[in-house]
C-alpha cells in the first residue's frame, strides 16, 4: 500500500494528510507536539498549534518570554510531532528554527479573536500567577487601553518557522505493518532536494 503515497514532495503529502484529519479530528487537526531543549539540554515539549505552512516551514506563535521561546534563543533547532488518532497517522518534523518577520506576524496577529489579542498583552506567559484573578484584571485593563478592534502586536508576542531537514510519515498498517517514509533534505551548492527513504516499521 506504500505505493500510494505521494514520495515527492512532503509538504504536498502533509496538505493532504492535513485535509484528511480537518475532516475526521473531533478538535484541534492542527495540534502538534513541539520539542525544544532548555540550557541543561534537557528536552522540553508541549502541545500548540500549527498557525501555517508551505515550502519554507511549519509556523507557530507564542509569546516570545515563555520558556519555548527562550528555550530557541539558546537551541534554534526544535522538533514536531502531528499525531491524528482518527486516521492512525503521524508525521514527525526536525529542523532549525527561526524568526517569522515583524510584518508576517503583524498580519496573522491581526487575524486573531479580539479577545485571544488581549490576552496575548495581559499574560506574562511561564511566569508565576498568584491568583488567576489577576490574568483577568490584566486582561480588563487591556480591553479599557484598547476599545476598539486596533489592537497592535505587542513586541513580546512572535511566531517562529520551524525550516524541515527531515520529516517523516508514518501510516498504521495490519499486524503492525506500518508505513514509514522519510523525506531528508539533501543540499547541492545551489539548491536542495529532497531524498526519500522507506523504513522498516
Amino acid at each position: 500500500m506504500y505505493e500510494s503515497l505521494n514520495a515527492t514532495n512532503p509538504f504536498l503529502l502533509f496538505a493532504d494528510w492535513l485535509k484528511e484529519a480537518e475532516g475526521s479530528e473531533p478538535n484541534d487537526p492542527n495540534a502538534m507536539a513541539l520539542a525544544t531543549v532548555d540550557e541543561s539540554g534537557m528536552p522540553d515539549v508541549r502541545m500548540v498549534l500549527l498557525k501555517g505552512f508551505d515550502d519554507g516551514g511549519f509556523v507557530f506563535y507564542t509569546n516570545l518570554g515563555s520558556a519555548k521561546a527562550r528555550e530557541l534563543a539558546t537551541t534554534p533547532k526544535a522538533s514536531l510531532c502531528f499525531h491524528w488518532k482518527s486516521l492512525r497517522r503521524q508525521v514527525r518534523v526536525r529542523g532549525m528554527v527561526e524568526r517569522v518577520p515583524d510584518g508576517e506576524a503583524d498580519s496573522y496577529f491581526a487575524s486573531r479573536p479580539r479577545q485571544s489579542r488581549l490576552g496575548a498583552w495581559a499574560s506574562r506567559q511561564s511566569e508565576p500567577l498568584g491568583a488567576r484573578g489577576e490574568l483577568v484584571e490584566a486582561v480588563e485593563s487591556f480591553a479599557e487601553r484598547f476599545p476598539g478592534e486596533d489592537i497592535p502586536r505587542p513586541a513580546h508576542w512572535s511566531g517562529y518557522r520551524l525550516k524541515p531537514e527531515v520529516l517523516e510519515f508514518w501510516r498504521d498498517g495490519e499486524f503492525r505493518l506500518h508505513d514509514r517514509l522519510v523525506f531528508r533534505r539533501s543540499w547541492t551548492s545551489e539548491a536542495s532536494r529532497w531524498e526519500t527513504l522507506w523504513l522498516y516499521p
